[in-house]
Formats: structure tokens, sequence, C-alpha cells
């Protein structure tokens, strides 16, 4: 009995310290994330107030009838799982992308504020103000994960400017795998969860 008791203990303090571990590692990387939120935001506001090029507007409208199209009779569980999967590839891949100088994250940064923006601005005109706050319940788990995925893609990069390089390489790309697993994987999961669960109940 008690040494069950003992190992249970052990166990929420081995959890505990991973994820304490985790928090410590973001922290050390608050700048980049920053960077990320930043830009972000910088071209959100781009892409809401100053209107795009006819090409891209057109490419964007593709894209979102694409979407639409392709989830429109997908079941409450089918949702959440595409958009997990979606938003799994893109956290995964502009983290693990930032090995070529933190180019991928800032340009998915970049892309998808930018998209945002658009879309934001498209649905004020078309429905009012208010439905801006109709967005917020899916940003508020998802973007942090993805702000921590990039911002980390971002630090990873920077080892071709460390002296040790394969040395910081090694240990950041261990440490960003931690946090994806324990911090940004939960996020996106929790957010995949609202966000299909809210677009089958207004659809």
């Amino acid at each position: 009995m008690k040494s069950k008791k003992n190992l249970t203990i052990n166990k929420k303090s081995s959890i505990l310290k991973i994820y304490s571990d985790c928090w410590k590692y973001i922290k050390s990387c608050k700048t980049k994330i920053y960077w990320i939120i930043s830009l972000f935001f910088l071209f959100s506001i781009v892409g809401f107030f100053v209107p795009a090029p006819k090409e891209i507007m057109t490419l964007i409208l593709e894209y979102i009838q694409q979407i639409l199209e392709q989830t429109k009779d997908m079941s409450v569980l089918e949702l959440i799982s595409f958009i997990f999967l979606n938003n799994l590839q893109a956290s995964f891949l502009g983290l693990i992308l930032g090995i070529f100088i933190g180019f991928f994250p800032i340009l998915f940064a970049i892309f998808n504020g930018y998209v945002l923006g658009i879309v934001a601005s498209l649905t004020v005109a078309q429905e009012g103000a208010l439905s801006l706050i109709n967005i917020l319940p899916h940003g508020i788990f998802e973007l942090p994960a993805v702000f921590i995925a990039l911002g980390l893609g971002l630090n990873l990069g920077t080892f071709v400017f460390q002296k040790n390089k394969l040395s910081f390489f090694k240990r950041n790309l261990s440490e960003s795998a931690k946090v994806f697993l324990f911090v940004v994987l939960p996020l996106l999961i929790i957010a995949a969860i609202i966000e299909g669960s809210l677009i089958f109940l207004i659809r």
C-alpha cells in the first residue's frame, strides 16, 4: 500500500518536474516568442486595413472556399480531427523548419497573421464589428500553441550563430520536443475540440 502511494507521489513529482522544465525553457525563449507574436499581429493589422491585391485576395478566397467545401459534411469528431491535424502539422513544421535560420517560423507568422487580418476584414464588412467576438474562442488555445511552437523554431535557428553549434542545437531540439509534446500538443487538442464543436453547432 505504501509503495503504491510512493509511486503515485513520484509520478506526480515527475510530471510537475517536466512541466516546470517546459515553462523554464519557454521563458528562456520569450524574446523569440514575442517577436513571432509581434509579426503575427502587425501583419494582421496590415491584412485588415490595407486592401489586398486582387490576385492574393482571389487565392485566399479560393483557399477558404476549398476548406468550407472539404468540411461541410463532416461530423463534429471529423471536424475536431481535421482542425487538430492541420494545426499540428503547421505547428510542427513551424518549429522543425526553424533550423533554417528561423526563416520559416517568421514566414508562417507573417502569412497566417496577414490571412487572419483579411478574413477578419471580410467578416466585419459582411456581418459588422461585433462578429469579431465569434473569432475569439477559436484562438484562445490555438494561438498560444502556435506562437510557442514558432518561437521555439525561431530560437532553434539561432544555433548557426553559436560557438558550440552542435551542442546548442541538440539541447534546444530536445527541449523544444519536450515543450511540443507536453505544452503545445495539449493546447492544440483543446483548441480543436472547442473550434470543431463551435463550427458544428453554428453550422
